[in-house]
């Protein structure tokens, strides 16, 4: 619990937001390391300025965030902070990821994320279009995360939910007691039955419009791609792709007809370089490399023979506990293992060379789950 007090902490501190957060923390690690820090080496980093940094030495727990913790923990809210092991992978790659989380539900470790966002007022076609996709996209192993907003978002939930085990993740742009819009707290319930609810908003936050884009980046953040069904020129999806752009992150539209305006800001991002949807299947083409590792259906492992295990040495084996069968980033393979970045690119290389490893694109690897080696 002191742990994450730290974080709830750092997070409160004057002058510094989820930006800086992020860039004190790959510094120092830590909220306990960058408390000790001195102000001498806070400034070091672009963006604490003295002020800021005295701040962050005369920061301490607050009553008010005591009680903000144990008012979670007494609702069954879990808090994950930058440095746990379910916080989504993927937003650590982004430059302002949230340093805590709320989480009601199961938020699952390896999964691959796609969002699905449109309009609140979506049309007919637009809906069944969600729907149909999320659906097929959770037959393919994803996992849906939208907003819970009306129209796209609830329809691209409710579609994931309607599959066997489907799982998806609603992000709110509220705290997690003010469900919003009042008229989805069926669907809040069945996503924290079957997926994961989120904020980064304490309790008792009501969704203030400029919530949402904020709301938006941890959406794209946590996504290997967003796809658009429906928006309008002025849609808030657009800054989502506009975000998912930014980050690096695919970003898919769904067509339209050129009559309806519900559509226009989907054929702009079309015109843009979006990559054009019809069906699931364009999306998989896309994401490929991410899921050859997830969604597998091997052969019987009697009707095929056994391969001999290359023998590891220390280093190497570490490298290779630490890859998983989803994508994990080279930087965190980096923290997690204490190889020095030289070092790790020649132990890649070889797992590679021996059928262990793949390289996927954005620096990111995985192993195949039914790897092994004889000295593990």
């Amino acid at each position: 619990m002191k742990t994450v007090l730290e974080w709830f902490s750092l997070k409160n501190t004057p002058g510094i937001g989820s930006h800086l957060i992020k860039k004190l923390i790959d510094r120092f690690h830590s909220p306990e390391h960058i408390f000790s820090a001195s102000v001498e080496e806070l400034t070091r980093i672009k963006g604490i300025s003295h002020p800021i940094a005295l701040a962050i030495k005369q920061k301490k727990i607050t009553d008010p965030e005591k009680q903000e913790l144990d008012a979670a923990l007494k609702k069954g809210i879990r808090m994950i902070t930058m440095a746990d092991e379910t916080y989504p992978s993927l937003l650590h790659h982004i430059p302002d990821p949230p340093p805590v989380l709320y989480v009601l539900g199961n938020l699952k470790k390896a999964s691959i994320n796609m969002a699905v966002v449109g309009s609140r007022n979506a049309t007919r076609y637009g809906i069944t279009t969600a729907k149909q996709l999320s659906r097929d996209l959770v037959h393919y192993g994803l996992s849906i995360v939208s907003g819970m907003a009306r129209g796209i978002d609830a329809a691209a939930h409710t579609g994931a939910l309607e599959v066997r085990n489907g799982h998806t993740v609603a992000v709110l742009g509220s705290g997690m007691d003010v469900i919003y819009p009042p008229e989805n707290r069926s669907l809040f319930q069945r996503i924290t039955e079957s997926g994961a609810v989120i904020t980064e908003f304490p309790l008792g936050t009501r969704p203030e419009p400029y919530h949402f884009p904020l709301r938006n980046r941890i959406i794209c953040g946590m996504s290997v791609g967003t796809i658009v069904v429906e928006a309008a020129m002025k849609s808030g999806s657009l800054i989502t792709a506009k975000l998912a752009a930014d980050q690096g992150r695919e970003v898919f539209a769904v067509p339209g007809s050129i009559r309806s305006n519900k559509s226009a800001g989907a054929h702009s991002l079309l015109k843009q370089g979006a990559k054009l949807v019809e069906n699931a299947d364009d999306i998989i083409e896309e994401i490929l490399p991410f899921l050859q590792n997830v969604e597998c259906h091997p052969e019987k492992p009697e009707s095929r023979p056994r391969k001999k295990q290359p023998m590891l040495d220390s280093d190497e084996t570490i490298v290779f506990k630490a890859l998983e069968s989803y994508p994990v980033h080279i930087d965190d393979i980096v923290r997690s293992t204490g190889v020095e970045p030289g070092k790790l690119a020649g132990i890649l290389l070889k797992l590679e060379l021996e059928g262990l490893a793949t390289q996927l694109p954005g620096k990111y690897f995985s192993c195949c789950e039914e790897s092994t080696c004889q000295n593990l």
